[in-house]
């Protein structure tokens, strides 16, 4: 969902190759920037206009009974989900809503969800201290404001709209305390409200620790209905709400299965996965606790994840596969809000057990047994999947890579048991088992496997050309993450959606530097942060060049850029490395390329680097349509 910058100081990174960034930035002109990247998930400015539309009026009322939304005058209870899966489907098993966290391709989802009888909490993403966005910086919250300012005007007819989602979990996962950030917030809800009188506001935050709760109850009165993430606490949610002086009633905004932060661990820190089976129970409890049982306080749920994706592993949050196939979790879910039953029930997982140690020496044979049923007895099939695992112990939903797997490892296998080759390189490794029956229903279960030995760090994922770093704002899954700051980065400031001039598209890259002197530097890493202390990049054998597009305000703005900063004393470093130094800039659009056709680029973990030194003044410097090509 959101990309993390890491700042770094460059005394606790060794083996970075600091010669490479210090050449690009050694004696160079540089210029400044504008505004922190607030929210990403923006539609384009120029899609089509909403139109005018009649909207359906939303209501929060205090009753008798407690708080009660309606909708056209009818008492409305939230059925929803959150993410990206088929509408269709959803409205099909007794849902009435969906949640965004941002508002790219915004108007296409309200014409659709409100073709299928669906309302939108519509999301609108605020900036994250984390991602590099600066509460005490006028301008961009001026800034940020004015972009939720044009969303409302442009969206708060459409008949699809249920409420306006002010912010998700931008307090971050400390205490919750930060005046400014709650002060932001309820100056943007006070403007929601006046804008747009026909539908309530909402933030969402991380669950109710620290001071959230006593901050929105002193700080944010415009703020009318509480937005809440929570996983494993979510059973108790209702008393913890009350003890810590809630009062405004709420939603259960994400919730499912326990996190991965919540999980047990293997010996190598693995997390250990609950099957599809076991995790349905997981949301059962949750609803039932959190939701039925708190009916003067919440106003229904969002449940996570309609869709599927990489996070911690490839199946952690999605109630569906990538073919589409539900899991017993959507399916409890419509029972929950229907009453009855789906008429063909997803098979159960009743144990994945593996036969011996799950550490084993390289090429180990290993022979998993799979029990599972089907409540219809319809005939079952098994795929079975061996995948690396990546240890990701990343909080907040951040984009993920997904780990690559190994086919071939697969010797035979049934729908009862499997016998795996483990392959040469050591690290950690899953194997799963993905039932299906037939009827659009499946059930999913893994094991953490461990092979002992030397990880051979030789290549990257496999990439196909041509492999883009930036060229539009709002990629769901970046293939290099700016996550790497350097140097002078309280002069850095970063916005991936400037609207002014860009090269091609609706946005550019600004970065302005506003020191005088020192430097800084911004590398794009795979994974995040990854300064050769863990495996990543990506095998881009084939490609001839990096093209970077770049113009300066002024055109005396000189900077450097480069790929492959990572030295051969790191545990993962990169294959290669080429720069391009003292490059001067242009008012106008220049391409630039980086030749890596005679490189070994079968593990590029820095995938760009650009560096700024100062000059005796500020700089600004913008930057679009960067790929391997």
């Amino acid at each position: 969902m959101r990309f993390a910058n890491t700042i770094i100081p460059q005394s606790v990174i060794l083996g970075v190759r600091w010669e490479h960034v210090l050449a690009m930035v050694g004696l160079l002109v540089v210029s400044p920037c504008a505004g922190t990247g607030g929210e990403r998930k923006v539609e384009s400015p120029h899609a089509r206009p909403v139109g005018t539309q009649e909207p359906i009026e939303v209501r929060l009322r205090k009753t008798s009974d407690g708080w009660e939304l309606t909708r056209n005058g009818n008492p409305y209870f939230i059925r929803g989900v959150g993410g990206e899966g088929p509408k269709e489907l959803l409205a099909k098993l007794g849902g009435n809503s969906i949640r965004t966290w941002g508002t790219e391709n915004l108007g296409t989802k309200l014409d659709e969800a409100h073709r299928l009888g669906l309302a939108v909490a519509v999301g609108i993403w605020l900036g994250h201290e984390r991602h590099g966005f600066k509460y005490d910086d006028a301008a961009q919250v001026a800034k940020q404001v004015e972009m939720v300012r044009k969303t409302i005007v442009r969206y708060k007819d459409h008949p699809g709209v249920l409420l306006w989602g002010l912010g998700n979990e931008m307090e971050g996962f400390g205490k919750g305390d930060k005046k400014m950030i709650w002060k932001a917030v309820n100056d943007i809800a006070r403007l929601a409200k006046t804008i747009d009188p026909n539908h309530p506001t909402m933030t969402v935050i991380a669950e109710i620790g620290g001071e959230r709760v006593s901050s929105l109850n002193r700080l944010c009165p415009d703020i009318d209905i509480v937005g809440i993430n929570s996983y494993a606490g979510a059973s108790t949610l209702p008393q913890r709400y009350r003890q810590a002086g809630g009062t405004k009633p709420y939603i259960l905004t994400e919730f499912g299965t326990p996190g991965p932060w919540e999980a047990n661990k293997t010996s190598w820190g693995a997390v250990v996965e609950p099957s599809s089976s076991e995790k349905a129970i997981a949301y059962r409890r949750s609803y039932q606790k959190a939701v039925v049982d708190a009916p003067s306080l919440c106003l229904g749920s969002y449940a996570f994840l309609w869709g599927h994706k990489q996070e911690a592993t490839a199946t952690w949050f999605g109630m569906l596969l990538p073919d589409g196939s539900r899991l017993a979790s959507a399916e409890v879910l419509s029972t929950l809000w229907t009453g009855k039953s789906p008429p063909n029930r997803c098979p159960v997982i009743e144990s994945l057990k593996l036969e011996g140690s799950s550490s084993v020496d390289p090429n180990t044979v290993i022979k998993a047994n799979l029990s599972a049923t089907d409540p219809e007895n319809d005939p079952l099939t098994v795929r079975w999947i061996l995948q690396a695992d990546s240890l990701s112990n990343k909080v907040g939903g951040d984009s993920e890579k997904t780990p690559p797997t190994f086919p071939k490892a697969i010797l035979s296998s049934d729908r009862h048991q499997a016998k795996v080759r483990m392959p040469p390189d050591g690290g950690a490794y899953r194997l799963f088992a993905y039932v299906h029956d037939g009827h659009g229903g499946a059930a999913v279960a893994n094991i953490p496997l461990y092979v002992n030995g030397p990880f051979n760090p030789a290549k990257g994922a496999s990439a196909k050309l041509p492999l883009v770093i930036y060229d539009e704002a709002g990629r769901k899954q970046p293939p290099y993450v700016p996550s790497g700051w350097m140097g002078n980065t309280k002069a850095l400031k970063y916005d991936e959606r400037w609207t002014t001039n860009p090269h091609s598209g609706n946005t550019c890259l600004r970065i302005d530097y506003t020191a005088a002197d020192q430097w800084a530097a911004i590398a794009w890493q795979n994974p995040e942060s990854n300064f050769g202390d863990k495996p990543g990049g990506w095998n881009l054998t084939g490609a001839k060049h990096l093209s970077v597009w770049l113009r300066g305000e002024t055109g005396a703005e000189v900077i450097g850029i480069g790929l492959g900063m990572i030295g051969s004393d790191k545990k993962f470093s990169d294959s290669a490395n080429v720069k391009l130094d003292k490059i001067k800039l242009s008012t106008e659009w220049r391409e630039f390329r980086l030749s890596v056709e005679d490189k070994d680029m079968s593990r590029i973990i820095t995938g760009l680097v650009f560096s700024v030194a100062g000059s005796g003044r500020p700089m600004t410097i913008y930057l679009d349509d960067c790929k391997y090509e």
